[in-house]
This record gives C-alpha cells, sequence and structure tokens, in this order.
C-alpha cells in the first residue's frame, strides 16, 4: 500500500481541526497551517521504522510542530506492536509526535509533540552506581545475552557458597566475618539461587543444588578474594 494513501486520512484529521493542509511542500509529505501559527510537518511512512524518525528530526530545522504517521493494523509496523513503550519514549525525547492511521483510515493522536524535560531518577542511579562499585572486576562483556550475570550480589553469594563448601555448617554471623559480606544474612534467607539451606537458626549450609552450581562458577571464584 503507497504511503500516499495514508495522506487522505491526514489531511481530514488536520482540516477537523481549523488547518489548511497540502502535500509534498519542499520535503514535507504534509505541511498544514493555521491562522498565525507555526506550520505542522507530518511525515509519513507505511510502517515504523528509523528512516521515518530521521526525516522527522530533519524537518524540526524549520518546524516546531513535527508529527510521524504510520498505519498500524494486521501486518503492519510490528515493532509499534511489540515496543510501543520504547517508542513513544524516543519520539517524547526528541520533541516529535505521532499520528496512527488505521486500515479503515481512522487518525489517532498518540504524542503531541513538546519539549522534552528528563526527569531524574536519582534511585535508578544510585543503584547502577552502587553495582558498578561493587561488582569485583569487568566478568560480564558489554552486550552479551547471559541470561545469568556475574552481578555484585551474586559475587557475594559465590563468596558464602565457597566459605560453606569449605567449611560446613556456619553461623550467619561467623559467615559474615570470614567472607566480609556484611549482607550474608539477607542472601542466606532470600536464597535466591538454592544454593543454601538452614540447618538450625542462624546455622547454614551448603544444598545439594549449591553443591552442583557452584563448581561451575569456578571462573568467578578465582578472583573473588574475602572482602576486608
Amino acid at each position: 500500500m503507497p504511503e500516499s494513501e495514508l495522506y487522505r486520512p491526514i489531511k481530514r484529521f488536520l482540516e477537523a481541526q481549523g488547518y489548511t493542509v497540502k502535500g509534498e511542500i519542499g520535503a514535507c509529505d504534509v505541511m498544514a497551517v493555521k491562522d498565525d501559527e507555526g506550520p505542522v510537518v507530518v511525515e509519513l511512512k507505511e510502517r515504523l521504522s528509523l528512516a521515518l524518525v530521521l526525516q522527522a528530526v530533519d524537518r524540526l530545522a524549520f518546524a516546531d510542530t513535527v508529527y510521524v504517521a504510520f498505519r498500524i493494523g494486521h501486518g503492519q509496523s510490528a515493532s509499534w506492536r511489540t515496543r510501543r513503550k520504547q517508542v513513544t519514549g524516543l519520539l517524547r525525547r526528541l520533541g516529535l509526535g505521532l499520528l496512527t492511521v488505521s486500515l479503515r483510515g481512522r487518525v489517532v493522536p498518540v504524542l503531541d509533540p513538546a519539549p522534552y524535560r528528563p526527569r531524574t531518577r536519582a534511585g535508578r542511579r544510585e543503584r547502577l552506581l552502587k553495582e558498578f562499585a561493587e561488582r569485583v572486576g569487568d566478568p560480564e562483556d558489554g552486550g552479551s545475552s547471559s541470561r545469568e550475570r556475574l552481578t555484585a550480589y551474586r559475587q557475594d553469594a559465590l563468596r558464602c557458597a565457597r566459605q560453606l563448601a569449605d567449611e560446613g555448617v556456619l553461623k550467619v554471623s561467623i559467615l559474615s566475618e570470614r567472607t566480609g559480606v556484611s549482607r550474608a544474612g539477607q542472601i542466606l534467607r532470600d536464597n535466591h539461587y538454592g544454593w543454601f539451606e538452614r540447618v538450625k537458626t542462624g546455622h547454614y549450609a551448603l544444598s545439594p543444588q549449591g553443591v552442583i552450581d557452584v563448581p561451575q562458577w569456578s571462573h568467578a571464584l578465582e578472583h573473588l578474594e574475602p572482602l576486608p
């Protein structure tokens, strides 16, 4: 279906709001003007694509109000169906708006252009910096798809598991002292990996699952010294 078939629904939508609309003005697929307001520009594509976004960003050089528009419905814009939140977040950051057009020509204004005002997420930033500071070495290649990350938490769990493997049943306070892992009690109680089992109140041992799993992390254990 040609992109030109998107033009009529978009034109009707804008005209219903009092705009005068014309197609193919310079490099713009659609330009709309109302009274003394600045121009509204809409870039059309049958599917959401990087090319569409880049075209719209170029139009921001001479228009403050720029939309991308694409077709939605069966067989259309898979990226929109699966990544709607990420797409709208990206367009918001770029200061772009979004119009979707159904197979029957219904236009929905999903997002209006506006200056982007980023929100600082201090809590998330602090968690990331904490993970960065506590993780020993650089055990994960950036961009890898591993589901079992060697996080700082897992490194601490491995310290605890290694100590229990060496000494058997230990009291939490003694384990924490010998490994230097201040959160040893929390790690043992939460037991996210199934490596630990409580023998009696405050005392833990390595579980059968831990006996199987922990040796598989020998490459990581080699670089983990007890914390001071």
